[in-house]
């Protein structure tokens, strides 16, 4: 019995050893795994690293630039990185991003967080348009996210939240600057550590942080994952004639007014919309979601999205938007951010259809009344449960009286409505709705406001404010007490409506509106503090321009407007606003809130990896697009050459060389600058022997020279002169002026691989030419094109070079018909024209643009007087001498003098101006074949439920002197030819 006893004790003694040892294990392996995920959440990454890993970055950048090579431009062969960028220079990118991180610290007190560089990777993985190009980056830095998230995607972010802030920052100056730049802060470690310190001006922060941030950054809490969904996706920008698809440079929604947006916490989400052109309306059901966090714009899908419209609702629901009515419809849809989906509301039992009512969010539905259509006004509305997508009416009794127009709020347990416009015209009344018990009340007009509508209403806890919608007054409503006390007027904005209002948690703001004096439209504001009632105007310094009618939404710290509209009265036409800002009361600024936009005549250039953009308008500003990341980095402006337009632009397969144009008062320029990429930096190109300073004229590259020919240039001369320049010697060689062909502006050019082609342009006189020459820069003498067979006279036309042949098409001609849809093959080995088919091309234009992809010249855009701007275009076969359009679903909006690249897959643009449709002072064109418009899937347009405006006073225009505005406009009406 005894050794039965010690048997079973040593059974139970191994057992229990054996659970110790278990036990033991999983402790230190549990011990460990803490360990290594400690490390991993605390990785750091030496300077040395980085440069290593940047180097990385630059020599897939490296492989894919462009060396000229088609027409024989660069006969050396490509060199390697190690070449044309040394270390110092890598480390320099390095330094520059980790000081730019470092300033959102220091200087605005908005360090770079974890999730925003996760956001940042997920955000180029979802809308490269290289994706190719980014695996290969990716691969490069070893497919660690870590890594990517500090190479990749921190530079990116660095670059464009601080673009956002400087853009913004005007703070002080003088004696406070001098004061700051006394207290600036040293640190020599490189360590990325927040400086309790105020907010910087804009030309400071360099001076505010570290030259050299080397060594180690400061670990960024959290976990990176790798994307591994890479692709396509996005709206509007790049082209691809292999599949006729649109896809975008980045995201961008047309401009509109009349639509929602809502604020889910992170971001702000815009949807709907229309615009109008002078004669159609075109209806939206496309959206985006802007994180101000990351100063980013995604678009919202638009599968399942409700049908297009305008003047609907949306409210949030803490996980859901949900839109409903708007233009002739009693439809919806709710909409998950988290999954991008949409899902249809119910019909069942739903409202009828109606534009222009309320809707509230009550916590667990959605409360719609009033609205109408056109001429009928109602006093009816339901209530939306999504949880059992399900619809309640609500009661008709003691209701108020039916109108649109008017504003409601939801106090936490009742929707107050009031004012509007109704049968009887403009009422101060409202009511209390209670959801809970069905039941209506009337609000007191006891001190209530004049009635009114295109007024603001915002919510305090406790009060109702009123205010605008004609005069400059306004009033607190108390539920509680059912009364009403004026607001001040002392101080107050300017009388509007119209204008966007919201509620801080201590002030209403209210900015932009229609008014009553010029502007007419308002990009002014204030604060009402409703403690003191007192008013306090706020800033417009770098405010959006003025507008009316713009969406507003408050984040808890800053109010984000966009969109709108204004009428330009001296065009007589439209504008529908794709701008935003961001307006911090605390600071009392602005930040833009809207993507990177260009003016009119920017000159671009692709890279082989970059899309480089300089100028438009007159500036002297550029940026550099990749595709791959799909990203925007401003180009240096340091030594950058001065402010203009109508400059040149050449790539030399290192450079991208800038030269000539005006300052848009009258002065013209004979310098330029080249820009070097990799080393993001600027060289001044010589002005001795330079030609005489002008714009309008061109330039081509041969592989070791840029000549450049043409233009117009200081008393309206018009130059038939040149000059090629060596960027290796930075010396300048004039062109021959024998046989050359006569003076003229807007021409075209294209280099064969030994000779440059001119053809067409404006002459002095408003004269147009169909003349031409080939210059041979090695013996420097000019040979007359034929005329034979020539096209019609035109200037501001495009021309490509295929190989073999010059192919020309478009351009304004004389009138009529004024602009032409017609074109022309030039081969100068045998010096004749062939005519370009009409059957299918694109309809009359100039200031379009064109590109040619290996096999077909793809032209877009432009403008004709009497239809405006375009968003259509056509590929061109010379060897089948045929047309085919290009698609229009998700193309830009359409534009002229923009700026096109073909990058060896896709044409990207950029830039541009819109220009609505003017009449014709000529005789009627003869009539062309046209392109298929822009489709819309609009319902027909109802008529506005507001009462008719009253009259907006017409200001004669301010005459104009000297050249008052940069070419191109709807061009004069040619005087007769000698």
């Amino acid at each position: 019995m005894k050794k039965q006893i010690n048997v079973a004790t040593k059974s139970h003694l191994i057992r229990a050893a054996f659970y110790l040892l278990l036990l033991l294990v999983g402790t230190l392996l549990a011990l460990v795994h803490a360990e290594v995920m400690g490390k991993s959440l605390q990785r750091t990454l030496t300077f040395k690293e980085r440069i290593a890993h940047q180097r990385a970055i630059e020599e897939v950048y490296w492989r894919h630039r462009i060396w000229p090579r088609h027409g024989g431009e660069r006969a050396d062969p490509k060199p390697s990185l190690d070449v044309v960028m040394s270390r110092a220079q890598i480390e320099k990118k390095v330094t520059d991003y980790l000081r730019k991180s470092q300033a959102l610290e220091n200087c605005w007190h908005q360090p770079i967080t974890a999730e925003q560089l996760q956001a940042e990777m997920d955000r180029m993985a979802k809308h490269s348009k290289q994706p190719d190009v980014l695996r290969e980056l990716f691969e490069a830095l070893g497919n660690d996210a870590f890594v990517i998230a500090e190479c990749l995607a921190r530079p990116a972010l660095a670059e464009r939240l601080l673009a956002s802030w400087n853009a913004n920052d005007v703070r002080s100056h003088g004696e406070r600057q001098q004061r700051e730049e006394a207290t600036l802060p040293s640190n020599p470690t490189g360590q990325l550590t927040t400086v309790a310190s105020l907010a910087a001006p804009f030309r400071f922060w360099q001076a505010r942080t570290p030259k050299r941030t080397t060594n180690t950054i400061r670990t960024l809490t959290g976990r990176y994952t790798l994307p591994t969904d890479i692709g396509n996706q996005g709206a509007g920008g790049r082209y691809n004639p292999n599949i006729d698809s649109w896809v975008p440079t980045t995201v961008v929604l047309s401009g509109r007014s009349g639509h929602t947006a809502v604020w889910t916490g992170s971001e702000m989400i815009l949807w709907g919309g229309v615009s109008f052109d002078g004669s159609n309306y075109q209806y939206f059901n496309t959206g985006a979601r802007y994180n101000p966090s990351t100063d980013n714009w995604t678009m919202t899908s638009t599968t399942d999205a409700p049908s297009a419209r305008d003047r609907h609702t949306a409210v949030w629901t803490g996980s859901e938007m949900i839109v409903w009515g708007g233009t002739n419809d009693s439809t919806g849809g709710r909409y998950n951010p988290a999954t991008d989906m949409w899902t249809a509301t119910s019909a069942t039992n739903a409202p009828s259809a109606r534009a222009s009512h309320r809707a509230v969010w009550t916590g667990s539905e959605m409360i719609v009344w009033g609205g109408g259509t056109y001429p009928t006004y109602y006093d009816t509305g339901g209530r939306y449960n999504p949880a059992t997508d399900t619809w309640t009416a609500t009661s008709l009794t003691n209701v108020p009286a039916a109108r649109t127009g008017h504003t409601a709020v939801w106090t936490g347990s009742e929707m107050i409505v009031w004012g509007g416009y109704g049968a009887s015209g403009y009422p101060n009344t409202g009511g209390r709705y209670d959801p809970a018990t069905n039941t209506w009340t009337a609000t007191n007009t006891t001190n209530a406001p004049t009635g009114r509508s295109g007024h603001t209403a915002v919510w305090t806890d406790d009060e109702m404010i009123v205010w605008g919608g004609g005069p400059n007054t306004g009033g607190r409503y108390n539920p509680a007490t059912d009364s009403w006390i004026a607001t001040s007027t002392a101080n107050a904005p300017t009388p509007r409506s119209g204008h966007a209002a919201v509620w801080t948690g201590s002030d209403m703001i209210v900015w932009a509106g229609s008014n009553y004096s010029y502007p007419y439209y308002a990009d002014t504001g204030g604060k009402y503090d409703p403690v003191t009632d007192s008013w306090a105007a706020i800033s417009t310094s770098n405010a959006p321009s003025g507008r009316t009618v713009p969406s507003a939404v408050w984040t808890g710290s800053e109010m984000i407007v966009w969109g709108g509209y204004f009428f330009d009265i001296y065009s007589g036409s439209y504008s529908y606003l794709g701008t935003g800002g961001r307006y911090d009361p605390q600071a009392d600024s602005w930040v833009p809130a809207s993507p990177p936009l260009g003016g009119g005549n920017p000159t671009g250039i692709w890279t082989g990896s970059e899309m480089i953009v300089w100028g438009g308008g007159v500036s002297n500003t550029g940026l550099r697009y990749s595709p791959a990341t799909d990203s925007w980095i401003s180009t240096s402006t340091i030594n950058a050459p001065s402010a203009r337009s109508g400059q040149s632009a050449v790539w030399t397969g290192g450079e991208m060389i800038i030269w000539g144009g005006w300052n848009g008062a009258g002065n013209f320029f004979n310098s330029g600058g080249r820009y070097d990429p990799t080393t993001d930096s600027w060289a001044t190109t010589s002005a001795t022997n330079a030609p005489a300073g002008r714009d309008l004229h061109t330039a081509v590259w041969t592989g070791s020279e840029m000549i450049i020919w043409g233009g117009v240039g200081s008393g309206g001369a018009y130059f038939n002169t040149g000059g090629r320049y060596n960027p290796k010697t930075d010396i300048w060689a004039p062109t021959s002026t024998t046989h050359a062909p006569g003076g003229r502006g807007r021409h075209t050019a294209v280099w064969t691989g030994n000779q440059m082609i001119v053809w067409g342009g404006a002459l002095v006189g408003f004269d147009i030419t169909h003349t031409g020459g080939r210059y041979n820069p090695t013996t420097d003498t000019w040979m007359a094109t034929t005329e034979l067979n020539v096209p019609d006279r035109r200037y501001a036309h495009t021309a490509v070079w295929t190989g073999n042949e010059m192919i020309v098409w478009g351009g304004s001609t004389m009138c009529p018909p004024c602009y032409s849809y017609t074109g022309g093959k030039y081969n100068p080995i045998t010096d004749s024209w062939t005519a370009t088919s009409i059957i299918n091309a694109p309809s009359s234009r100039y200031e379009h643009t064109a590109v040619w992809t290996g096999n077909e010249m793809i032209v877009w855009g432009g403008y004709f007087q009497s239809e405006g701007s375009f968003n259509t275009g056509g590929r061109y076969s010379p060897a089948a001498d045929s047309w085919a359009s290009t698609s229009i679903i998700n193309a830009p909006a359409a534009r002229f003098q923009h700026t096109a690249v073909w990058t060896g897959e896709e044409m990207i643009v950029w830039g541009g101006l819109i220009q609505r449709p003017t009449p014709m002072t000529t005789a009627t064109p003869t009539a062309t074949p046209t392109a298929t418009p822009t489709s819309t899937s609009s319902p027909t347009p109802t008529a506005t439920l507001s009462p008719p405006p009253t009259p907006t006073p017409t200001p004669t225009p301010t005459p104009c002197s000297g050249r008052c505005t940069p070419t191109p406009r709807p061009r004069p009406t040619p005087g007769p030819r000698p």
